[in-house]
């Protein structure tokens, strides 16, 4: 005990170097009192700390500092300098979880139920490619009734990943075999009159953080080329247990950032010129360009919501905890969700049917109910927006219109505001979090081998989350608190929110409290230069365009926690009134 930071021992040697004292019998532990260990330290070295913490100190705190960093505060390294190092199993999460329900609080709906579509029977078309691009709800009628055989469908889907991922660089690896033997099992057993359920024998694309036994799973990053799970993440098992077919490993940006990965940078289908966006971008570019029937992507700071906007698809992120991520690579334990990316609004909520409720392996999975009918009356819904955000960029005209439209089918547009609060902040959470999922690829150096290393990717970012402070993400956690019950105010007031997709304090604020949001296209929009998830680089500018070019643009629904169905009534409605997913990218 004599290397404990309380210093059982009255270490005279740690103060002048003078023999070690007996301790007197009942004398307490007290702080800094163990031997001095870690390198030297100097006044020069807290004075550029200084600089880089923003904190301020007095010359003698400084020299008070430095007498005794070696016998305070370097001993707290220990678990990760030794000598007696702890490793922590990737499989550890930390002690303390998230929680979005406010103590007193009670969120969600009150029951369970779920009412899907009725689909008019419809003849199966003579072409492949609008059979690819049907929805899933469509597809599950063809299927129960056995006009479309799951392995017909399978086979389509592959056709079109093998034709069109050179163009887009979506697919990681694609798992032919893997998917016929589970479309012919589907199509044997909806034979026998054993149907599953709408998923069975429709098959869809995971993005490349989800472990698939015996398949390789490689968060997109070099240092995990050749990595290959021997068990399946659970969301995985439950789509396997729904019937549902793997078709493909989609891309991610590396280590679920952007969208550029080992195999270059996936692009969008509507736009050649530019990337997916990210981290999702493979499940986007996929589902928008129709290789899949659905995908799974995830998100902790915008990584569903950012591709489904600018790839034109639905993009259903969960209630923090409704999904569990056991199996699924961690970025940050109090953020990361799991979540369906579609071509249609009621497609997101058959998924995440499929896909939801607590599991042992992630402590932060949660019971939850999910009430959806999809023939649900959306009159009165209360829907609030912010008056100055609609006016400012990232906002357009379609957004401006999404809000008319909101009024056009019976809802209730209510105007809302938040404080001026630095949500930015928050995002120490996330720095920190994700700095100590990866630590070990950071110090042993292969984050060096991801192929991006700009000041604005995960290598740069890791190391330099090693200088946030403790006590700045114990303020930025009560922050976070403070921020949460303001959203409970609001939602006090209305019952979901209507903001443009990509505003940054929305983006922030929703996956740090998280609550649901669904994206969906509204309309188009013009641009005359390609867009980009990095920071500008004048070195490499991005593309112009003369004449502009015409692309989809996505709005979001923000929900209450846990109330997905009602996200889910408001969006059909205002994707029947759009009218827009009609259109598909050219070329595909």
């Amino acid at each position: 005990m004599k290397n404990s930071s309380l210093g059982l021992v009255a270490a005279a040697t740690a103060a002048g170097g003078s023999k070690a004292q007996t301790p007197t019998p009942g004398a307490p532990p007290a702080f800094n009192t163990s031997a001095a260990i870690g390198p030297e330290v100097s006044a020069t070295t807290f004075s550029e700390a200084k600089k880089v913490m923003q904190v301020t100190m007095t010359q003698p705190h400084v020299d008070m500092a430095v007498a005794s960093w070696r016998t305070s505060m370097a001993a707290l390294y220990e678990r990760r300098t030794g000598p007696r190092k702890v490793a922590l199993e990737e499989t550890l999460a930390p002690y303390s979880t998230w929680n979005p329900v406010l103590p007193g609080s009670i969120s969600g709906p009150a029951r369970s139920s779920f009412v899907r579509s009725k689909i008019d029977s419809q003849p199966v078309p003579a072409k492949d490619e609008a059979i690819a691009y049907a929805s899933v709800a469509q597809l599950a009628c063809w299927i129960e009734k056995r006009q479309l055989t799951s392995e017909r469908l399978t086979n389509i889907y592959l056709e079109r990943l093998e034709q069109f991922n050179p163009k887009l660089r979506c697919v990681i690896t694609l798992t032919r075999e893997h998917a016929l033997r589970q479309a012919r099992g589907a199509d044997k057993e909806i034979a026998l009159g054993h149907y599953r359920g709408p998923l069975h024998g429709i098959p869809w694309g995971g993005k490349d953080l989800l472990d698939t036994a015996g398949i390789p799973t490689t968060y997109g990053a070099e240092p995990f080329q050749n990595r290959i799970p021997k068990r399946d993440a659970v969301v995985i098992a439950r789509l396997n247990e729904a019937g549902a077919v793997l078709v493909a490993k989609l891309s991610l940006g590396a280590l679920a950032l952007n969208d550029i990965w080992f195999g270059g940078q996936t692009v969008n289908p509507w736009l050649l010129e530019e990337g997916a966006s990210g981290s999702s971008a493979g499940p986007g570019a996929a589902t928008a360009a129709a290789l899949v029937g659905f995908s799974i992507g995830s998100e902790t700071g915008g990584s569903i919501i950012s591709p489904s906007m600018r790839c034109g698809v639905t993009g259903l992120r969960p209630t923090y905890g409704r999904v569990p991520r056991t199996g699924a690579m961690t970025l940050c334990w109090s953020l990361d969700k799991l979540g369906p990316m579609t071509r249609a609004v009621e497609d997101g909520l058959l998924v995440l049917h499929a896909i939801s409720g607590p599991d042992a392996g992630d402590v932060a999975s949660v019971p939850s109910r999910l009430d959806f009918d999809a023939g649900k009356s959306i009159h009165g819904l209360r829907v609030g927006y912010f008056p100055e955000w609609m006016k400012q960029s990232p906002a357009t005209d379609v957004d401006r219109a999404a809000l008319a439209t909101v009024k056009k089918v019976g809802m209730v547009p209510v105007e809302v505001a938040i404080p001026d609060w630095p949500y930015n902040s928050l995002n120490l959470i996330l720095f920190a979090e994700g700095a100590a999922a990866f630590e070990e690829l950071t110090l042993s150096g292969d984050a060096d081998k991801l192929k991006v290393q700009v000041p604005d990717a995960w290598p740069n970012l890791f190391r330099e989350a090693r200088f946030l402070s403790a006590v700045d993400f114990v303020q930025a956690d009560r922050l976070r608190r403070k921020v949460a019950q303001e959203m409970a105010r609001v939602f006090s007031e209305v019952d979901l929110l209507l903001v443009p997709s990509l505003r940054d304090e929305m983006l922030t604020i929703t996956n740090f409290t998280g609550h649901p949001s669904l994206t969906l296209r509204a309309g188009f929009v013009e641009v005359s230069e390609a867009r980009s998830d990095w920071a500008p680089d004048p070195k490499n500018p991005l593309p112009k365009f003369s004449p502009p070019r015409r692309v989809p643009h996505g709005i979001t629904l923000i929900g209450r926690l846990f109330e997905e169905g009602t996200l889910g009534n408001a969006g059909m409605a205002l994707e029947r009134e759009f009218n827009v997913m009609g259109e598909h990218p050219p070329g595909f």
